[in-house]
């Protein structure tokens, strides 16, 4: 059995997530004690069970103490990872996309392909932006050999939720291959999306772009950005977001969701201070890659490496989460680069 103390590091709700999909992948019996200790509301919430759930359907999983606030459980898989198509409701505007990273390692070597449609949250403060995993997160790891999509079908926004997600995993044919990001090299493009739901009449997708390209022409940055006016969320929102493309196929991305009291022109300039950021750092991925890609990496044939704009308690996490479920070697080496070294995960061992 697996054990994970999950006041641990971050005591985050990313301890959760991992552990239950590295143990589905791994077909052992994991037992997780102090759930999120580290947090307001220590405990199960709704997006983490339902992510969970997810996971146990993928296997035929059981989950015991699987219930909102609940501060310790014990999951078993019962067989291997199958494929199929899915649909999940969180019921609150819980993160849609958090699900989705969760399941993600262990869809990559399903039987067949994962098609799954999830409900809840699309834009929200502490949660990855379906934008950047479209644009940033899923074309990097196409380089690692893993084919999967991501299309928004609703957005959706806090408090209501309500957005619609669909994503499609297509499993790897043996292993996945390391990642090699060694040098940023210069930005040949950027892109942006500026995304308002209901907010038409204030020109609020127009507003985040001005200010956006606003400060990125002080940084010498120039944007090409589209502005989408939607009326199929079930309340207002907003979202923005932008990715620089580097001539060694670097993809550096920064997003924000619109929140009360905060401006169009707040989000647009903090978006592209984001941006300016992590590309001047000379990083080869943005601050939130720098952590997602971590367990990919480490269940990949062969060492990736690529480096960071910054050392989080994200990064920290993952690295200690690899090195103690899947037995990935890792390190930070000068320059605040990423090195880990992968443990050649394949369906047959």
């Amino acid at each position: 059995m697996i054990h994970v103390d999950g006041s641990q590091k971050s005591g985050s709700g990313t301890i959760l997530r991992y552990a239950v999909g590295l143990a589905a992948l791994l077909g052992e019996e994991l037992r997780l004690t102090n759930i999120r200790a580290k947090r307001d509301k220590p405990g199960l919430r709704p997006q983490h069970l339902k992510a969970i759930q997810a996971v146990a359907n993928l296997c035929g999983g059981v989950l015991e103490g699987g219930r909102v606030g609940s501060g310790e459980i014990a999951f078993r898989p019962r067989h291997a990872i199958g494929g199929g198509c899915f649909k999940w409701d969180i019921g609150t505007a819980g993160s849609t996309t958090m699900l989705a990273l969760t399941i993600l390692p262990a869809a990559c070597f399903a039987s067949g392909p994962v098609t799954c449609r999830v409900s809840g949250g699309l834009f929200q403060d502490f949660a990855p932006s379906a934008y950047h995993i479209q644009h940033a997160l899923l074309p990097t790891l196409w380089r690692m050999g893993l084919r999967a999509r991501l299309e928004i079908l609703r957005p959706g926004y806090v408090p209501k939720g309500g957005g619609i997600i669909e994503v499609e995993v297509i499993p790897v044919g043996e292993q996945l291959v390391p990642l090699e990001l060694p040098e940023q090299g210069s930005v040949a493009r950027i892109d942006g999306i500026a995304l308002s739901s209901h907010l038409k009449d204030r020109k609020v997708s127009e507003r985040m772009a001005a200010e956006c390209r606003r400060i990125l022409h002080y940084g010498g940055l120039s944007a090409s950005i589209k502005g989408i006016d939607d009326t199929t969320a079930p309340q207002a929102g907003a979202a923005l977001a932008l990715f620089a493309y580097t001539n060694t196929g670097s993809i550096i991305g920064a997003d924000r969701a619109g929140a009360p009291r905060r401006t169009s022109e707040e989000i647009g300039r903090y978006v592209a201070r984001s941006l300016i950021e992590d590309l001047t750092s000379g990083a080869t991925v943005d601050r939130f890659l720098a952590d997602q890609l971590i367990f990919l990496a480490a269940l990949a044939r062969g060492t990736s490496r690529y480096h960071i704009p910054r050392l989080t308690e994200h990064v920290e996490t993952n690295l200690w989460l690899v090195e103690s479920i899947l037995g990935a070697k890792t390190k930070i080496a000068k320059g605040l680069m990423i090195e880990v070294e992968g443990v050649g995960y394949g369906r047959t061992g």
